[in-house]
Order: C-alpha cells, then sequence, then structure tokens
C-alpha cells in the first residue's frame, strides 16, 4: 500500500487533495479500513501544496511526510487512546512543511494545532469510524489550516463527492450522517 501511494503521489499533477485522496482510497491495497490513511492523508495534502506551486515540496518530503505518519499509526488507536493516525498523517505533513522540531516553538505548534483540529474534526464524525470519511475530512482542515498557516489556497471540491464505499464498511455505514453519504436529490 505505501508503494501504490507512493507511486500516485508522484506521479499525479492534480492540486485538489481530496481528488488525490479519492484516486489513492480507489487502489486495491488500500483497505476500507486501516493506518494505510494515515499516509494517504500525508501524501494528499503535501502532493496538493507541491502541485499549487505555492509552497516547494519535494518528493524526499512527501515521502518522509508518509514515513511519519506510517510511524505513529497504530491500528485501533482511534478508539482505543483517542490518537486517530489520519489526524496525524496531517499533523506529520505540516511537521515537515515547517520544519517542525521539539527544539522550535511556532513550528512544533502549528503541528500539535493541527494534530488538535483534525482530531477535533474527526472525532465529531465517530460512530462507527470511518476512514474514508476520517480522510475526506482531515484534508478538509488541512484545506483550512493551510490557509492560516501557509498562506496558500488550494482548491477543494467536496461537492463532487459520493461515497462509494458503503456497503464495504464492516461496522455499518454512518449513511446520512456522514457528509459522503450518496444524496439522492
Amino acid at each position: 500500500a505505501f508503494e501504490a501511494i507512493k507511486g500516485i503521489a508522484l506521479s499525479t499533477d492534480l492540486k485538489d487533495p481530496l481528488a488525490i485522496a479519492e484516486i489513492m482510497m480507489t487502489h486495491p491495497s488500500i483497505p476500507m479500513l486501516g493506518c494505510e490513511h494515515s499516509y494517504l492523508t500525508a501524501a494528499a495534502f503535501m502532493v496538493a501544496l507541491k502541485n499549487s506551486g505555492k509552497i516547494d515540496v519535494t518528493d524526499d518530503q512527501i515521502i518522509e511526510a508518509m514515513d511519519r505518519a506510517g510511524k505513529i499509526s497504530v491500528s485501533g488507536f482511534c478508539a482505543l487512546a483517542g490518537t486517530c493516525g489520519i489526524a496525524s498523517g496531517l499533523a506529520a505533513a505540516f511537521g515537515v512543511i515547517t520544519g517542525a522540531e521539539c527544539s522550535k516553538d511556532k513550528e512544533t505548534s502549528i503541528a500539535l494545532h493541527v494534530m488538535a483540529a483534525a482530531t477535533e474534526a474527526i472525532a465529531n464524525e465517530a460512530g462507527p469510524c470511518c476512514c474514508k470519511s476520517f480522510t475526506r475530512t482531515a484534508l478538509g482542515v488541512g484545506y483550512n489550516l493551510a490557509k492560516l498557516y501557509l498562506g496558500v489556497n488550494l482548491p477543494i471540491h467536496y461537492e463532487k463527492i459520493s461515497c462509494n464505499y458503503v456497503k464495504r464498511h464492516p461496522h455499518g455505514c454512518r449513511a446520512s450522517r456522514c457528509n459522503y453519504f450518496p444524496r439522492k436529490d
């Protein structure tokens, strides 16, 4: 899964982080639920920043954010410890972009604020947990915080998302309580 996501990340020219994530989530190596979504989120966000042309992002930085996200994402921790790997993936991306380190003030603060904001947004959608929904939500948070912290306005198109994973959810889809549930207009 890591190599598949990396391959998509390093070859796409898309600028919408949601569109990038949607392509990544369709890859057969990405399960319905799982820690793969942590580095998928990091990659989709980093690639959107890179392709925007507003911030210099290298392929090595994309891979670094993916690596960090993968290291801190543990299966089931969303329920067991309140730490979602998807939020960690977004925070890792901001950490790489800003150069956050324990010895730095502002940069580390940004990464922590991103983690808190993404976790808060994801917590509002739990019951049952859905990595597809959480990825989309975290990228929406990333979109807002990219404007705030990085001065970058990414294109993002929520209105184009209609979830195709409803029947695959092993714990039952949140259905109409989910922002991405297919609507019948």
